[in-house]
């Protein structure tokens, strides 16, 4: 019989864990402050940055919201990120993705002082990751090592596939399975054969987009299944990147879609707000 993770359980873990680290950073005069940017009002944006002002709200964080109109120019959202990185009152800086196209998404994540940009994308903290040196890592990829972990998977010596390449996901998954001393391969759409590969998989991660794309005849007998995906099916009801039906009788550990990768998305948000007190 298989296990399924539940990233709702660990994350309101987490965020308890947090809510204690907070409460005694106030003690010592110690404030923690998010500032969190939008551009528009697309709708799932509108529901994320919801979900991130109540968990901020629990652990103690307090949440500056900044919600500009669709037709804010380039130059105003860095002028706003240029002041609140020199506002000392600031911890960390969140600019809600996607953005209205006329605005530059990387030159806006380049904008962000490395020091606030508590969602890791900053060019400074993903080669801080790459080396080994102290930054923000993704909250993605660093929620998936804590499901591993608290789950009691351990990642040092096994084969881990990350299907996926992206710069927010896939890049630094296989980074920190790395950083775990995991055997890391990334297959992405030029993969040849990618089937003989996730076959060889203790641990395979699957971030690539694709509703329902990842079926049984991917999988070890045995193997962990960390499903990122999260899509909308014929029926409107929610799926994610991975068959789970079909997939999750031939595993030890899978994450649900919903209630697995996403909660520990916003956990670690809040895991790294508290952190950029020290950094």
């Amino acid at each position: 019989m298989y296990q399924i993770i539940d990233g709702k359980k660990i994350s309101a873990e987490i965020k308890d864990e947090l809510k204690a680290k907070v409460a005694e950073l106030k003690v010592e005069g110690k404030n923690v402050a998010l500032a969190v940017i939008q551009v528009g009002n697309d709708a799932a944006s509108s529901v994320y940055v919801g979900n991130k002002k109540k968990a901020c709200a629990y652990i103690g964080i307090e949440s500056l919201s900044y919600e500009l109109p669709e037709t804010t120019t380039e130059d105003e959202l860095l002028q706003l990120i240029n002041k609140l990185n020199n506002d000392d009152k600031v911890n960390g800086i969140l600019v809600q993705l996607p953005l209205p196209k006329h605005i530059d998404e990387n030159k806006v994540i380049q904008t962000i002082s490395p020091k606030k940009d508590v969602d890791g994308f900053h060019m400074q903290n993903v080669g801080a990751l790459c080396v080994g040196g102290d930054g923000y890592v993704s909250c993605t990829p660093l929620g998936i090592i804590e499901l591993l972990k608290r789950s009691g998977v351990s990642i040092e010596g096994k084969n881990c596939v990350v299907l996926g390449r992206s710069n927010i996901v896939g890049k630094p998954m296989s980074l920190l399975l790395l950083r775990e001393n995991g055997t890391v391969t990334v297959c992405h759409s030029k993969t040849k054969d990618i089937k003989s590969i996730t076959k060889q998989a203790d641990i395979l991660v699957v971030a690539i987009g694709k509703p329902k794309y990842v079926d049984e005849t991917f999988i070890k007998e045995g193997a962990v299944v960390i499903d990122v995906g999260i899509h909308r099916n014929e029926d409107n009801k929610l799926c994610g990147d991975v068959d789970f039906d079909k997939v999750a009788p031939h595993t030890s550990a899978i994450t649900p879609v919903p209630g697995g990768v996403g909660p520990m998305t916003i956990a670690m948000l809040m895991n790294n707000c508290v952190k950029s007190v020290k950094l």
